[in-house]
């Protein structure tokens, strides 16, 4: 690596270590350190939750999937689009009312406890194992992402990269908490709309423009030019169920509860899905490009594609940034997983179980301390250089999705769902992808968010029919939601 592209990465890095640091100084209580003491604007709020939610994959995984398989990956992107649109535009300003309304829930966890003032505990402590469970593998995605980076820019050991990167993660996340995550998200959701605007524009005026990269393509791989190219039923299905995971996602639905007031989703709402179509569509015009651009030295690492161009089309100051921008999509996913994490320890097992009357003080720390164990943990998992980013990622997304997802959007629009009803539906949803998972042909190749989803909803709604109607404190309580929106 050139030293212009090097300094341009460590005066980033320390950047976002600055941001850390910085708010610090402002975190005095666990609702700060895990929800910001709900002050986030709406374009804070939507950068951060877009790149939160996108990680390592949009620049690494995705573009890698439109290299191998070129415009048949677009549906995985009409899904997400649809999903995260819906997810605004129906959750987000019922859940940063209701939350509020309940007790001032800070967690999604306490969230689901006080909605339906479950007294013993098992709603709050499922909630988390899921989390936990989930979470580990997510954050291991991106530390597998980053390791790449690292590996590939500064050509180091995958290892030593992957240790590098973790750091600089761990120790903003550790220091600053919520505000320092949902800033740096803020900043690095910038940095990756450009870059996602700037590389597929650069690749594809490479090779000659659009019609150019297209006829290339076509003579190249003409299955390339196919949205249904390798296609199944049952893929298009997949793919597009991606969309049903943005319900249960806890590090992106947490923006809409940190948000200042629910007057400010429609501008959240319209800042975030644009920010997230141009980005989609710019990974896939990426990977797309590289079909063409890449034809006569193939990538031996498809996920690798953004990376080479970066390298290749770029003099090394701008190269910086654009690596910058990879690292972002990285670090912006696994802060937020760790923050939410360790939020799940601190709030959910620490406090309610182990220690009832724990400081705030006492409970930042713990969760400090929790950001540093989960990360090694996840760590560990990513140690194979193998591992694919996007199917980690796949898995983690299904688990949430399957098991949040429709327990969330009831709570918010069923009065008559019960404790038992959510209970039944994250077990039933978690445990159907974990099983899914582990099965294969036929049926069993649809992504396993959808049997999941399905069976979450179908428990809920007969787990809460079977059982005792909520109490009329639940139901009042459902009203003054209802009218705070």
């Amino acid at each position: 690596m050139s030293m212009p592209t090097l300094v341009t990465f460590i005066v980033y890095l320390t950047g976002m270590l600055a941001i850390g640091i910085l708010f610090y100084r402002m975190t005095n209580n666990l609702s700060d350190y895990v929800l910001g003491g709900r002050t986030l604007g709406p374009g804070v709020a939507a950068l951060s939750a877009g790149a939160s939610d996108m990680s390592g994959w949009l620049l690494l995984g995705l573009p890698g999937a439109a290299y191998v398989a070129g415009f048949s990956s677009i549906w995985i992107c009409i899904g997400l689009a649809i999903g995260a649109y819906f997810n605004w535009q129906f959750v987000a300003k019922r859940l940063r009312a209701y939350t509020e309304v309940s007790r001032d829930s800070i967690t999604i966890p306490d969230y689901l406890e006080n909605r339906f003032r479950d007294r013993s505990k098992l709603l709050r402590v499922f909630s988390a194992l899921v989390i936990l469970l989930f979470f580990t593998f997510y954050t291991s995605s991106g530390m597998v992402a980053g390791g790449k980076l690292f590996e590939s820019s500064f050509e180091m050991e995958y290892s030593t990269a992957l240790w590098i990167g973790a750091i600089v993660i761990i120790s903003y996340t550790f220091l600053g908490g919520f505000l320092a995550v949902s800033w740096t998200d803020f900043v690095q959701g910038i940095l990756m709309f450009f870059a996602l605007i700037i590389v597929p524009i650069a690749a594809i005026n490479e090779v000659g423009g659009w019609n150019e990269a297209v006829q290339t393509v076509g003579s190249l791989k003409s299955e390339g030019l196919d949205v249904f190219a390798g296609t199944t039923a049952i893929g298009i299905i997949s793919s597009m169920a991606w969309g049903l995971g943005y319900f249960g996602q806890p590090h992106i639905i947490t923006r809409f509860m940190a948000l200042r007031s629910t007057k400010d989703v429609p501008k959240a709402r319209l800042i975030g899905v644009v920010w997230m179509v141009l980005g989609l569509f710019g990974a896939v015009f990426t990977g797309f490009a590289g079909i063409a651009y890449f034809a006569d030295m193939p990538l031996s690492d498809p996920e690798t594609v953004f990376i080479d161009f970066t390298q290749v089309l770029f003099n090394p100051w701008v190269a910086g940034i654009l690596l910058a921008a990879i690292l972002s999509a990285i670090m912006s996913t696994i802060d937020s997983q760790l923050l939410v994490s360790s939020s799940a320890v601190a709030e959910d097992f620490y406090k309610a179980i182990f220690k009832r009357n724990a400081s705030e003080k006492e409970l930042v720390w713990v969760g400090r301390i929790s950001v540093v164990v989960i990360a090694i943990i996840a760590i560990v998992l990513a140690m194979n250089p193998e591992s694919s980013v996007l199917g980690l990622v796949s898995y983690a997304w299904g688990g949430f999705g399957a098991a949040f997802g429709p327990v969330i959007i009831l709570s918010l629009f069923w009065k008559r769902m019960n404790r038992n009803g959510a209970l039944a539906g994250i077990i039933s949803g978690a445990i159907t992808v974990i099983v899914w998972k582990q099965l294969s042909g036929g049926l069993f190749e649809i992504y396993e968010i959808v049997p999941g989803f399905l069976i979450c909803t179908l428990s809920i709604i007969i787990f809460s029919l079977a059982t005792k109607a909520p109490p009329k404190e639940i139901e009042d309580e459902f009203e003054e939601a209802k009218a705070a929106m």
